[in-house]
């Protein structure tokens, strides 16, 4: 009888341990390197096992990566072999459901007016700097002007697309959007008061989210314990809390930190613009699909919409709308943005309405020889500088660094309360074999790092000591400087020039209200100098995925 109670006894206790192990060690407040705790409890590691998915930003819909065919497959009566399809693979990613409109910029202008008045003498160039230029829409033998005194700030135009705006605006709107929202989301979440993201911050005192996660201490011009959000008055009221306790951040690995929105690549747009997402057959995955809706053909065949355009572009000579009365596309310049029926992936106006800048630089081909993965032209690799006390530098008001383009236009590099970039080194280039220098523009295009068609160059006496040494694209060079009297532009007229391609010219996608319907093929690309804008030329913003590759989705496990 003993020796069977002792039996029983001894199965309870294997039992339970057994039960208590694999309780443990599936927890998610344990670690499965270690088995210690990593829930922060008793000031140790902390992580956040409880994330599920990136939240979707505001304005973005989500675009499922996958592959595809990037180029033109059918109707290129122009032979123009810069698009020749190849496969590539992107991956997912979000993108901005409409273009970015007159209202989003205004509000943009808004608060670069606030904080940073141009009065004051050291604030000057910064809100004129991202101002669009209105006299895109004039021409010599039309009369536009409406456009150029209304277009932007009248509430007729609040929703369409805003245009006038270069290259180098729309990346620094990006940036702008990319640290109102996280600031809105600290704040959302208790890390930073309500309110800290109105009017009442000065111009030296800005919202940096870089900054924020690498020195949070001097966000705000380092009064953020000024701001503390409830997160940390709770921590505060702890009887055992210290100095460090109250000072609570969010951290990269909180998982509520957004990443940045961005300028969407070109292969990215593309695969957006053609939205396979609901087309799984074979002939749309390998380039096939011609517009970002289903057919080969401009107007709906839907029977309530039967006739209709499915896109705002020019009909042909001297027709950008149609007959009044019964308009082919129900506009004659720009259109309201979701104006015409969204694609697969819920974007609209991928097609006309505005042409469209990617991040890429320009070069008539797709160089799928070095990559077929989240191509890119234009990594130009930086880091964070390192100022004389050995700490991350951040820019401070009376530190602004401008940059003057060579169209005379001034626009500032960086803001006060964002960090000091500069260009990566030997350090971080030495024994690598993914890259070797911080600027990759020209990468495989005609520098000694390629061994594509490098020979057939002559060195230009001009370009002698660049690093480069010989120049595939020999573009011409406008020199904007300044003397005691002022500014000066020398126009470059030398007639030895072959081309206008240099590694200052970008892609831009799609067509636009005042092209025809060969350009509105997600295909097409043409280039524009990213100093430059005009009246057809507008852009959306994208953002990083980070994570799975499905959204809200789980994949059996076998």
């Amino acid at each position: 009888m003993k020796k069977r109670t002792l039996r029983i006894m001894l199965l309870v206790a294997v039992v339970s341990l057994g039960f208590f192990s694999c309780k443990r060690s599936s927890s998610n407040n344990t670690s499965r390197a270690t088995g210690w705790r990593i829930d922060g409890k008793d000031g140790g590691f902390t992580a956040n096992t409880k994330y599920k998915d990136q939240e979707t930003a505001p304005g973005l819909v989500f675009v499922e990566g996958g592959t595809f065919t990037m180029g033109k497959t059918q109707d290129d009566p122009m032979h123009d072999w810069n698009n020749t399809p190849n496969q590539q693979h992107v991956q997912s990613f979000y993108m901005d459901e409409t273009e970015v409109t007159n209202l989003m910029y205004t509000e943009y202008l808004y608060w670069t007016k606030t904080v940073f008045p141009p009065e004051e003498e050291q604030y000057r160039n910064i809100y004129t700097g991202i101002l669009p230029d209105t006299l895109v829409w004039r021409d010599r033998l039309g009369f536009n002007e409406t456009m150029t005194t209304n277009y932007l700030r009248h509430p007729g135009y609040a929703e369409y697309p805003v245009v006038g705006v270069n290259w180098i605006q729309a990346v620094q709107f990006c940036q702008w959007r990319t640290d109102r929202v996280n600031e809105a989301v600290l704040e959302r979440e208790g890390y930073i008061a309500k309110g800290v993201k109105t009017d009442s911050i000065e111009g030296g005192s800005t919202f940096s989210t870089e900054a924020y996660l690498t020195r949070p201490k001097q966000t705000y011009g380092g009064q953020i314990d000024d701001y503390k959000g409830r997160i940390a008055e709770k921590a505060s009221k702890k009887q055992d809390s210290t100095e460090e306790d109250t000072n609570v951040y969010a951290k990269r690995t909180s998982g509520i930190i957004l990443p940045e929105y961005r300028l969407p690549t070109e292969a990215e747009w593309e695969y957006a613009a053609k939205g396979l997402d609901g087309l799984r057959e074979y002939n749309n995955v390998r380039g096939r699909k011609k517009y970002p809706w289903k057919g080969e053909f401009t107007r709906s065949g839907n029977r309530k919409r039967r006739g209709d355009q499915l896109a705002n572009f020019k009909q042909g000579k001297g027709d950008y709308g149609g007959i009044a009365g019964w308009s082919d596309d129900g506009a004659d310049i720009t259109a309201r943005v979701k104006s015409y029926p969204p694609n697969d992936f819920g974007l609209y106006d991928m097609a006309g309405n505005v042409a469209e800048w990617v991040a890429d630089v320009y070069r008539p081909i797709v160089d799928d020889e070095a990559n077929d993965f989240n191509y890119y032209r234009g990594n130009v690799y930086t880091k964070n500088k390192i100022n004389s006390e050995g700490t991350v530098e951040i820019v401070e008001a009376g530190n602004i660094k401008y940059d003057t383009l060579a169209n005379g236009r001034i626009i500032a590099r960086n803001l006060p309360g964002q960090l000091a970039q500069v260009e990566i080194d030997e350090n971080e280039t030495y024994l690598r074999t993914n890259f070797d220098k911080a600027d990759n523009r020209n990468y495989r295009d005609g520098d000694v790092a390629s061994s594509r068609y490098y020979d057939l160059f002559n060195e230009d006496e001009e370009n002698e000591g660049e690093s480069d040494g010989k120049r595939m694209y020999n573009a011409p060079k406008h020199v904007v400087g300044s003397d005691s009297l002022g500014m000066v532009r020398k126009y470059d007229k030398s007639d030895s020039r072959t081309t206008l391609i240099d590694d200052n010219v970008r892609v831009y996608k799609g067509g636009s209200w005042k092209d025809r319907a060969y350009w509105i093929d997600p295909a097409q690309r043409r280039a524009f100098p990213e100093y430059m804008a005009t009246s057809y030329i507008g852009f959306r913003c994208a953002m990083s995925r980070v994570g799975s590759k499905s959204q809200g989705k789980k994949r059996p496990r076998n």
